[in-house]
C-alpha cells in the first residue's frame, strides 16, 4: 500500500510539475483509483500527506482541490521562498565545486539561446529551463534539505511563475538576469548572489493581483 500512496502522490507532484494540475483545480479521485487500479485508502493517504504539505485543500462533500492562495497568502509564501532561494545563491557561492559551475554555465548558455532565437514564443519550454536553473543553483548549495524546502515552498507558486513568462520581454529579462546570478555566484559573492536572487524571484504586488486574476 506505501507503494501506491507513493504512486498516487508523485504523480499530483508531477501533474503540478508539468503544469497540468494549477492552483485551484480539483483532483479526479475516481480516475486516479481507475488508472492504477488501487482502493480509496492509499489515495486517501497521498492527500493527507500533500495537505501536510500545504498542496491540497480537503473540505468535506466538496472533495481534494490544489492549494489556491489568496493575496495575502501569495504574498507570505513569496516573501520565505525568496528567502530560501537567496539563502540557496549565497552557499553556491561559498560551496560551489568546478562541475557545479559548468552546470550552472551550461543552462545559462540555455536559457539565453531560448530567448534569443525563441524569445516570448515558448514561455512554457522557457519555464522548464528555468526550473532547471534554480535546481542548479540550489543543488550547488550542498543543502539538501534547504533544496527540498525550496521545492516543497515553491509547488504552491509554480503556476504563477509559469503565468509570468508570457508577460512580453519576461523571458529576455530572466535570462539576463540568470548571467548576473551565474556571475556573482562564480565569483563568490555570496552576499551579492543572495540580494540578486531574492530580487529575482520577487513579484511587486501590483504583478500578484494581476496573476492571481489570470490563474
Amino acid at each position: 500500500m506505501a507503494g501506491q500512496t507513493d504512486t498516487i502522490l508523485n504523480t499530483i507532484l508531477e501533474g503540478i510539475d508539468k503544469g497540468e494540475l494549477n492552483p485551484g483545480d480539483a483532483i479526479d479521485e475516481g480516475a486516479l483509483m481507475e488508472r492504477y487500479a488501487i482502493s480509496r485508502t492509499p489515495l486517501r493517504e497521498a492527500l493527507l500527506r500533500l495537505e501536510a504539505m500545504g498542496l491540497v485543500e480537503r473540505q468535506p462533500r466538496k472533495g481534494a482541490t490544489l492549494f489556491k492562495p489568496t493575496l495575502e497568502e501569495f504574498l507570505a509564501i513569496l516573501e520565505v521562498h525568496a528567502k530560501l532561494e537567496g539563502q540557496a545563491a549565497a552557499l553556491a557561492a561559498r560551496r560551489m565545486s568546478p562541475r557545479d559551475a559548468e552546470r550552472l554555465e551550461e543552462i545559462v548558455t540555455a536559457c539565453e539561446r531560448h530567448a534569443a532565437d525563441v524569445g516570448d514564443a515558448d514561455p512554457d519550454g522557457y519555464y522548464q529551463l528555468n526550473l532547471h536553473f534554480h535546481k542548479v543553483v540550489a543543488e550547488a548549495s550542498g543543502n539538501p534539505f534547504l533544496l527540498d524546502m525550496i521545492k516543497m515552498n515553491a509547488r504552491k507558486l509554480l503556476a504563477y511563475y509559469r503565468a509570468r513568462y508570457r508577460y512580453p520581454g519576461a523571458v529576455a529579462e530572466s535570462a539576463r538576469e540568470h548571467r548576473e546570478l551565474a556571475r556573482l555566484i562564480t565569483s563568490r559573492q555570496a552576499a551579492a548572489a543572495e540580494n540578486y536572487m531574492a530580487r529575482h524571484v520577487q513579484f511587486d504586488r501590483v504583478t500578484v493581483m494581476d496573476l492571481l486574476a489570470a490563474m
